[in-house]
């Protein structure tokens, strides 16, 4: 039972690292790897609004989401407007911002065990026998809540709605009206805000430092890649999948293999299906 139990919350943990890369690359097309650096950009924000600005945690999330956002939307209309449309460029810039971040804060010393969160909910509750703390079930609630908000977004929201439309097709959302820079800036927008309320939730379960940001951008690929680029019910299956083996894995073999599983499932999933579990199949002749 605890197998179950733990390997549900790291799985939950897993589709909150990936659900901002998977709704950004699912909408725009663009790879974004500053993705992690944007992650550990909101612990390191929501620390300082805390202990610099003295909020407290609950005025300070909501600040941090917003702040991350608009870096988002600030790194479209400031890198990846003059290199859109070509994905090496777009991918050999996100990376660099990612790097330039991640770097900046490790050279401003954020490392340490005084960087860490306090947890929003301090109770504990048993289920099954399992004894889970409150943090844990603060994020279990927090991943099904982004599932079903983001599915309302996208089905019911003239927003949401030109997301899709960008997504399926790009020239035909332009014939319609459809901004594509507008849009895809959004999505980069929504994707850096969805990786600091990520943040928020998973950084107080333990230490923040600069080079977790490095990890999170390998579990956020590892999801996407292995579910499908564009499929968000894909991105949940993956998570399912990878973070009940790194349980397995943490509890039979040992914890320092939890960070193979990601990457072998990558190598495994491009070997035999390039598109991932659910993503749409491209024939011969498209990828030649």
């Amino acid at each position: 039972m605890w197998l179950i139990v733990y390997g549900i919350i790291s799985s939950v943990i897993l589709a909150l690292y990936a659900v901002g890369f998977s709704l950004t690359y699912g909408v725009s097309g663009l790879p974004n790897f500053a993705h992690g650096a944007l992650y550990i950009l909101g612990g390191y924000a929501i620390w300082n609004l805390m202990n610099v600005a003295g909020l407290s945690i609950i005025a300070a999330a909501p600040l941090t989401v917003i702040t991350c956002g608009l870096l988002g939307f600030g790194l479209y209309w400031g890198l990846l407007l003059r290199v859109r449309g070509i994905p090496l460029s777009e991918l050999v810039v996100t990376f660099a911002a990612g790097v330039a971040i991640l770097e900046l804060l490790t050279w401003s010393g954020f490392y340490g065990i005084r960087y860490s969160l306090p947890v929003f909910w301090e109770e504990s509750i048993e289920i099954f026998s399992v004894v889970i703390d409150g943090q844990r079930i603060l994020v279990l609630a927090t991943g099904v809540a982004l599932v079903i908000l983001l599915h309302l977004f996208v089905r019911h929201t003239r927003t949401g709605l030109a997301f899709r439309g960008l997504a399926q097709n790009e020239r035909t959302a332009l014939s319609v009206g459809i901004e594509a820079d507008w849009i895809g800036s959004l999505s980069v927008a929504m994707g850096s805000g969805l990786a600091a309320v990520a943040a928020v939730v998973v950084l107080p379960l333990g230490m923040m430092e600069a080079t977790i940001g490095y990890e999170v951008l390998i579990y956020a690929l590892a999801v996407a890649i292995v579910g499908g680029l564009e499929s968000t019910t894909g991105m949940v299956l993956a998570s399912f999948i990878i973070g009940f083996a790194q349980t397995a894995a943490a509890r039979y073999i040992g914890p320092k293999w939890m960070i193979i599983v990601p990457l072998a499932a990558i190598v495994l999933v491009l070997v035999v299906r390039p598109s991932g579990l659910l993503g749409k199949f491209k024939e011969l002749e498209e990828r030649v």
